[in-house]
């Protein structure tokens, strides 16, 4: 089964940018999708961003739409999401996912479809 690690999360200020990284391993990390998803204190996981096992098709949540960037890069393992212009909304542990099947031709948004969840990596905004 595939595992993924997050990272590049941290403190920055309102306005600043992050990009957060997701390595895969132990699996065939090309053949699937993979998303974004964030956590608030008291709130619950939220779809932010996926993109196809190709790379060739994205799809990000309204709210972070013109701010947050998912891309890919097979050949290292790797899925990325460029936070730029972060507001104190922002603020959260981020995890990724892989798509639970291989191939998707649609985007999908429900956790529930992901698997091979990361530990996930804090984000912090201040204002």
């Amino acid at each position: 089964q595939v595992q993924v690690v997050e990272s590049g999360g941290g403190l920055v200020q309102a306005g600043g940018s992050l990009r957060l990284a997701c390595a895969a391993s132990g699996g065939t990390f090309s053949s699937h999708g993979m998303g974004w998803f964030r956590q608030a204190p008291g709130k619950e996981r939220e779809f932010v961003a996926t993109i196809n096992w190709n790379g060739r098709s994205t799809y990000v949540a309204d709210s972070v739409k013109g701010r947050f960037t998912i891309s890919r890069d097979n050949s290292k393992n790797t899925a990325y999401l460029q936070m730029n212009s972060l507001e104190p909304e922002d603020t959260g542990v981020y995890y990724c996912a892989i798509d639970g099947v291989p191939y998707r031709y649609y985007h999908i948004t429900d956790r529930a479809d992901f698997d091979s969840w990361g530990q996930g990596t804090q984000v912090t905004v201040s204002s």
